[in-house]
C-alpha cells in the first residue's frame, strides 16, 4: 500500500453529501501548535480549481488498525469554496466535490480572511473569530435586517450586552433606519445615548381609542377574558361612539342628530377618537329602556367597569386628555415611530412600569400600529422592531398570554419584510417561543443554552449543513456566540468585542452584593422609598392626608436622597398632564 505524503495534514478518505472524512496523518511533518484537529475548526480540502472549506464536527482515532498511517479520522460538514486564480473569492456551497486522496490542511489565516472579508461595505463589524482572534467577523446588514434575525441565550451570559452591540452597530450603519425596543426590564435606558428616545407611563401618550376592539376589551377586563354579554353591548356602542365624537367636530354640540348605528360608517376597530363619556352615556340610555331591573346589572357592570379603568392612576397614559387636541393619531405615531427623527432614530420602550393587566395590550397596540403604518406607506420608511424577551408574549402554548399580541407579532415576522418593517427577536427560552414565528428569523445568534428543549427548538431553526455546531451551546462561554444564517458567510463560532461602559444595559452593570455604608438607612429611608412606591398608583393630584405619628416624624427634606439605579429617571413617577404637539 503506497503511503500517503507526509506533507499534507491529512487526505480524504470518504464523500458522501455534504459530509466528508480525513484521514489525519502522524508525523513531525506539520508544526505542533498547528496538529490540533480539534472540532469546530475549519478544514480546506485542496482540488483541481477550487479549495473546499470544511467543519470539522467529529474526531475519533477508533476502529483504527495499528499500521494505518492515519492517527485519526475527523467528520467533515462542507460548507463553500474558495475559488483559485489571482483574486480568491468564498462562496457558499459546493460546485466540486472532493475525491479520496485530496489533500487537505487546517484553514489558514489568510482564507480565513478571505471567507470572512466582506466583499461591500454594508456590513457591521460585531466581534472576532474564536479560532483565530486576528480575523474580524462582520454581518451582511442587509441580509440580518430584510430577513430579521433572533438573539438567542440563557440569563448572564451577555445577552442584553449582545443586543446593544448589534443595535449600536446598525445605527451607525443605517443611520436613517428606525428602530423600536421594547425593553421588558427598562435595562437600555442609557445604551443608546442621545440617539433614542426613552418612553415609559409617564412620558407617553397613548389614547385608549388607538387600540382595537379586542385590546380596549383586554383592557377593560383587566386581562382576564370578557362576559360575552357586556362584550355584545361595546360591540354596539363603540361605533356609535365614533360616530358621535366625529359630527361634534362638525357641527356645534346642540346641532347634533341621532346617529342610526347602522349607517355610522364606523366599525369597532376603526382607529377614530371617541369620549368615554358619550360611550357610557349610550351604554346608560341603553340601560333605561329595560324594563326588567335584573337586565340592568350586565348594563352596571359594564360602566362600573369602563370607570373603574379611567380612573385608576396607572392608567393615565391611556386616558389623561386623550381627546384633547381632537384626532391626534399623526401626533401619536410620529412621537412613537421617530417621523422625523430629529437626531433620536431609536425608541426604547421602556415596559417594567405599565400595569401588569395591559402590557400585552400595549405591546400588540404598538406591533399592530408599526406593522399598518408600514402597509399603507407601501415601506417607505423602515423601521427595526426588536422584541426583548419575546417569549413573554408570543409564547407557544396558545393558552398562554394575548392571542392578538401574537398575531401582531407573527405578521410582523411573515409579511414585515415587505414592507419595510423588520422584525428582531431577544429570547432566553427559545423552546417557549412560537415556532412558526421564530422560524421566520433567517440570522441567528445563539448564546448559551443549557435547556435540552430550547436546544432542540434551535436544531430544527437551522437549515445550514453545520448544525452540528450546535452541539457547542451549552459550553460556550460568555459573549461567545455561534452565528448562523443569511447574515454570516459562513456558521461561525465568534466573541462579541468589547462594549464601551456607556453602552452597557443595567443588567451588566455591577452592582455591589454589600452595602458600603449602613449609615442613612434608617425609618426616613424606608419612608422615602415608600413615596416612590406609593407614587406608582397615587395620582399626584390628590392631597394625602398625614397620620398623627407621620407628623411627628422631621420633614421630608432631612431625610436622606435616595439615589436611583443606573438608567433610572427620578421622577419617573409622575404622570403625563398635557398632550403631546
Amino acid at each position: 500500500m503506497q503511503s500517503p505524503a507526509s506533507t499534507s495534514f491529512g487526505r480524504v478518505v470518504l464523500v458522501r453529501g455534504s459530509e466528508a472524512r480525513i484521514g489525519l496523518l502522524g508525523g513531525n511533518a506539520t508544526p505542533q501548535s498547528d496538529i490540533r484537529a480539534t472540532v469546530g475548526r475549519f478544514l480546506s480540502i485542496h482540488c483541481t480549481t477550487s479549495t473546499i472549506i470544511g467543519l470539522i464536527t467529529e474526531v475519533s482515532s477508533e476502529h483504527l488498525s495499528a499500521d494505518d498511517h492515519y492517527v485519526a479520522v475527523a467528520s467533515v460538514d462542507l460548507l463553500g469554496e474558495i475559488s483559485g486564480g489571482p483574486n480568491p473569492k468564498f462562496q457558499r456551497g459546493v460546485t466540486i466535490y472532493p475525491t479520496i486522496g485530496d489533500p487537505a490542511d487546517l484553514t489558514n489565516n489568510q482564507q480565513l480572511r478571505t471567507i470572512y472579508t466582506p466583499a461591500k461595505s454594508d456590513h457591521i463589524h460585531v466581534g472576532m473569530l474564536q479560532q483565530d482572534p486576528s480575523v474580524l467577523a462582520y454581518i451582511d446588514i442587509e441580509e440580518m435586517l430584510n430577513k430579521h434575525f433572533a438573539v438567542l441565550g440563557s440569563t448572564g451570559v451577555g445577552k442584553s450586552t449582545g443586543v446593544s452591540l448589534l443595535l449600536n452597530e446598525i445605527l451607525q450603519a443605517r443611520p436613517n433606519l428606525r428602530v423600536f425596543l421594547l425593553d421588558v426590564h427598562n435595562e437600555y435606558g442609557r445604551c443608546f445615548g442621545n440617539r433614542a428616545l426613552v418612553l415609559n407611563p409617564r412620558n407617553i401618550k397613548l389614547p385608549f381609542w388607538l387600540f382595537n376592539f379586542e385590546e380596549i376589551v383586554d383592557v377593560f377586563f383587566g386581562g382576564r377574558p370578557g362576559v360575552p354579554e357586556e362584550l355584545e353591548i361595546l360591540s354596539e356602542v363603540i361605533p356609535i361612539a365614533k360616530g358621535l365624537y366625529t359630527q361634534y367636530q362638525s357641527s356645534d354640540r346642540l346641532g347634533v342628530k341621532r346617529v342610526d348605528p347602522k349607517t355610522v360608517g364606523f366599525t369597532v376597530d376603526t382607529p377614530v377618537p371617541f369620549r368615554l363619556v358619550d360611550l357610557i352615556a349610550q351604554i346608560d340610555e341603553r340601560m333605561g329602556k329595560l324594563e326588567n331591573r335584573s337586565s340592568r346589572i350586565v348594563y352596571h357592570k359594564l360602566i362600573s367597569r369602563i370607570e373603574t379603568v379611567k380612573n385608576d392612576p396607572r392608567y393615565a397614559f391611556m386616558f389623561d386628555n386623550a381627546n384633547v387636541g381632537g384626532d391626534t393619531m399623526a401626533e401619536v405615531i410620529s412621537h412613537l415611530f421617530r417621523l422625523p427623527a430629529n437626531g433620536r432614530p431609536m425608541t426604547v420602550m421602556q415596559l417594567a412600569g405599565f400595569p401588569a393587566e395591559v402590557v400585552d395590550s400595549v405591546i400588540s397596540v404598538l406591533c399592530r400600529m408599526a406593522f399598518d403604518f408600514g402597509l399603507w406607506s407601501d415601506g417607505a420608511s423602515p423601521m427595526l422592531f426588536v422584541c426583548e424577551e419575546a417569549h413573554r408574549y408570543v409564547s407557544a402554548d396558545r393558552s398562554i398570554g394575548f392571542g392578538p399580541t401574537r398575531k401582531a407579532v407573527s405578521r410582523i415576522a411573515k409579511e414585515g419584510r415587505k414592507y419595510g418593517v423588520y422584525l428582531g427577536l431577544v429570547t432566553q427560552r427559545p423552546a417557549e417561543l412560537d415556532a412558526t414565528i421564530i422560524s421566520q428569523c433567517n440570522t441567528l445568534f445563539a448564546m448559551r443554552l443549557a435547556n435540552e428543549r430550547d436546544q432542540s427548538l434551535l436544531r430544527s431553526a437551522i437549515s445550514d449543513a453545520a448544525a452540528n455546531l450546535l452541539s457547542f451551546v451549552p459550553s460556550l462561554g460568555t459573549r461567545e456566540v455561534l452565528a448562523f444564517g443569511e447574515g454570516v458567510a459562513l456558521p461561525t463560532r465568534l466573541r462579541f468585542k468589547e462594549v464601551p461602559a456607556h453602552q452597557l444595559p443595567r443588567s451588566e452593570a455591577t452592582i455591589a452584593t454589600v452595602a458600603g455604608s449602613g449609615r442613612g438607612q434608617d425609618v426616613h429611608f424606608v419612608a422615602s422609598v415608600l413615596e416612590r412606591w406609593r407614587g406608582a398608583t397615587t395620582s399626584r393630584d390628590v392631597p394625602v392626608d398625614l397620620t398623627a405619628q407621620e407628623k411627628m416624624l422631621p420633614r421630608a427634606a432631612e431625610a436622606p436622597m435616595l439615589q436611583p439605579s443606573l438608567g433610572l429617571d427620578p421622577d419617573r413617577f409622575s404622570l403625563l398632564k398635557r398632550p403631546l404637539r
